[in-house]
């Protein structure tokens, strides 16, 4: 399944392994890697990238089927005015052009130039909101996770199978507790 390259940018915030959440555009090696998978070629500082991250957190905890992720709902991120503008603004960045093709008859065409990845991210964020994966759109529930998916089928309710293990682990633990205490 394709995902979204703003979903791919909300999810380079993980869970840590520790209780906490980890930047995986801070690690060096970890952001070139998801640069080099996600925006090949476009230019594009990795501080920016970062800085509409909490824009894109905030509309997606906004559209979300359901509760937001725990780092989300914890209230650091933008109102939803300030992040709609921050988005409109990078997927501004980059003017749409009108291209003219003829074949049978003349067609125009609406493009956008490739190269400028807050333009593509705040683009891909503007196409997914309007378009019909929306209604798709949960928030991982398992404890300590911070990543958003697409419910794939009826019996998904997990953004991967570790989380779905950690949540059952965690429901365990909390009867045996519960039983003992």
């Amino acid at each position: 399944m394709d995902r979204n390259l703003a979903l791919e940018l909300a999810d380079t915030l993980v869970h840590d392994g520790n209780g906490g959440v980890a930047d995986e555009l801070a690690d060096p090696a970890a952001r070139d890697a998801w640069l080099a998978a996600h925006l090949p070629g476009a230019r594009v500082a990795v501080a920016d990238l970062r800085a509409l991250r909490g824009p894109v957190r905030a509309l997606l905890a906004r559209a979300v089927t359901g509760p937001p992720s725990s780092a989300d709902a914890a209230g650091s991120l933008p109102t939803v005015d300030a992040a709609v503008a921050a988005v409109n603004a990078a997927a501004a960045r980059v003017p749409v052009v009108p291209v003219l093709t003829w074949g049978e008859e003349p067609v125009v065409a609406l493009s956008t130039p490739d190269g400028d990845g807050l333009a593509a991210v705040a683009r891909s964020l503007l196409a997914f909101l309007a378009g019909p994966d929306r209604a798709r759109l949960r928030a991982c529930p398992a404890p300590r996770c911070v990543r958003y998916f697409l419910k794939g089928h009826n019996r998904q309710n997990f953004c991967k199978a570790a989380c779905g293990n950690r949540a059952r682990v965690a429901r365990h633990y909390e009867k045996q507790r519960a039983a003992t205490g």
